[in-house]
């Protein structure tokens, strides 16, 4: 049998490719969800409604047909469900029909050029809004689910960028079809619900990685800080990747937790302090930063780390005694996960390198001693801050 995996664009009659419209005629079965299947309901062929590709993969089994096709919407390499069911179906002729995405419709429509754009679907995502916003000057966002195009205007004013301009799209190349544009502080009240798109502009994207942000930038207050050249090469140690979940073990002002944010906007910080006012104190500086994905919990470590998404990326900044129980919980999770420790102490020092040697790993330790200048009177002085230590490493 052969099978078609076809984009039909985002309407599905006037966006077809022509060879999307001569593979359908040549189907003798067509599998899809409802409103794609509902155009193509007078061609005399079988319809199976499912979008499951399971489900799918099993009726495509179980039919006889020469030819059948599998409609997608918007164009199968864009978040489409073309991803899961391609590896289902290894022992059939396969062929993938490009189509019009919405993207390519919407950004032609508003005469956007999108190749430096970050596409980011919120299916199911709820905490890399913001992040991303800040970071690029042009983001994509294929909304759906309980984000809708209100909550993430009103995502961008809690972060700071109520002025970023929006272009929100819905029910596109359908009749109905909606295009409302406009800064995101006006937008926070508008009524698109369900499947929608959305293209932000930021002209003030930082469109760079921060990294040794001034102390005098965050919020201090009178909660301990990983002072900026340290958190500099610890936050760089850990290597952290585009999407990885990183823990941040007594986060005080949220300083590595921001620096940490920047590195993973299509991940998540979780931040962790046994004080509730360095909890707030590293929510507010999320805010200050457009770092929604930070994640701030209270709690005395290792015990609220148990129901806490399994890390990839862990900084210890302040263990409070318990560094032992925290190092057991992380290879609990996972025993791959890299950890970045500072110390200031000596006996914080032996009880880090004590952690990795009990699992069998020999940790790099960089020992760092900062002095700053400080002008008094006319003269320039020299202020010496106290050394840190720095442990990190894998544990297996």
């Amino acid at each position: 049998m052969k099978i078609y995996i076809i984009g039909i664009g985002v309407n599905g009659i006037d966006s077809l490719t022509k060879e999307a419209e001569s593979t359908i005629a040549e189907a003798s079965l067509l599998i899809g969800a409802e409103r794609m299947l509902n155009p193509f309901s007078s061609l005399g062929k079988e319809l199976f409604c499912s979008y499951i590709p399971k489900e799918i993969a099993a009726k495509l089994r179980s039919c006889e047909y020469g030819c059948a096709a599998v409609l997608m919407s918007g164009d199968c390499g864009f978040f489409s469900g073309t991803k899961k069911l391609l590896p289902l179906l290894n022992e059939y002729d396969v062929k993938v029909v490009a189509g019009i995405s919405s993207a390519a419709y919407f950004c032609g429509k508003l005469g956007i050029s999108y190749e430096q754009m970050k596409f980011v679907s919120l299916h199911g995502q709820s905490s890399n809004i913001a992040v991303n916003v800040r970071l690029n000057r042009q983001c994509f966002f294929l909304l759906g689910g309980d984000i809708t195009a209100a909550e993430v205007c009103r995502r961008l004013c809690r972060y700071g960028m109520g002025d970023v301009t929006v272009h929100i799209g819905a029910d596109l190349g359908y009749p109905d079809e909606r295009v409302v544009s406009g800064r995101a502080e006006n937008l926070i009240d508008n009524d698109i619900c369900g499947l929608a798109v959305m293209i932000t502009v930021n002209m003030d994207a930082l469109r760079r990685i921060p990294s040794a942000i001034s102390d005098e930038e965050f919020l201090r207050d009178k909660v301990p800080m990983t002072k900026s050249e340290v958190r500099c090469i610890a936050v760089s140690k850990m290597n952290i990747e585009c999407d990885s979940v990183v823990w941040d073990i007594g986060c005080g002002t949220g300083a590595v937790s921001v620096e940490a944010a920047c590195r993973c906007p299509d991940g998540e910080v979780l931040a962790f302090d046994k004080k509730a006012e360095a909890v707030l104190l590293t929510e507010k500086n999320a805010r200050l930063f457009g770092c929604d994905n930070i994640i701030a919990a209270e709690g005395n470590c290792p015990e609220c780390l148990a129901e806490a998404e399994t890390p990839d990326k862990v900084f210890i900044g302040g263990s409070s005694g318990n560094m032992s129980g925290i190092f057991d919980v992380i290879y609990t999770k996972n025993p791959n996960a890299y950890i970045t420790v500072t110390a200031v102490s000596l006996e914080t020092l032996s009880d880090a390198v004590k952690c990795f040697e009990k699992y069998g790993s020999s940790p790099e330790i960089a020992q760092i001693s900062v002095t700053r200048t400080e002008k008094l009177g006319t003269h320039t002085m020299l202020k010496a801050q106290n050394p840190v230590f720095i442990i990190s490493g894998g544990l297996t």
